[in-house]
C-alpha cells in the first residue's frame, strides 16, 4: 500500500457551500469509495481505514470555505489534525496547507 501513496493533491474549496458539497468534494478528491457515508464519522473512517491519505494535501481557496462554512472548516482541520497526532510516524503523517 505505502507504494501508491500519492505525494500531493490539491482539493479546491472556493466553491463549497453547504457540509453535504464539501463531503462530496472530500470523497472524490480523495477516492473514498462509493458507500463512503458523508459525515464526519464516515469521513475518519475513511481516513484511518479505507483510503491511504497523500503525503500533501493543499486546500485551495481555504479562506472562502471558512466564510462559508466556518464550523466545517474549523472540524477539518482538527480532524487532520487529531490525523497527524494519532499517526506520528513520518511515513504517514499528512501535510495540510491552507492556501
Amino acid at each position: 500500500m505505502e507504494e501508491t501513496r500519492k505525494k500531493r493533491i490539491e482539493i479546491n474549496v472556493d466553491n463549497v457551500n453547504d457540509s453535504r458539497q464539501l463531503q462530496m468534494v472530500l470523497k472524490e478528491s480523495l477516492g473514498f469509495p462509493d458507500f463512503y457515508g458523508k459525515n464526519w464519522y464516515a469521513f475518519w473512517d475513511a481516513i484511518t481505514g479505507l483510503v491511504q491519505l497523500p503525503e500533501k494535501i493543499v486546500f485551495v481557496n481555504w479562506k472562502s470555505l471558512e466564510r462559508s462554512l466556518p464550523k466545517e472548516a474549523s472540524y477539518l482541520e482538527k480532524v487532520l489534525n487529531r490525523y497527524n497526532e494519532e499517526n506520528p510516524e513520518d511515513n504517514w503523517k499528512v501535510d495540510v496547507e491552507y492556501k
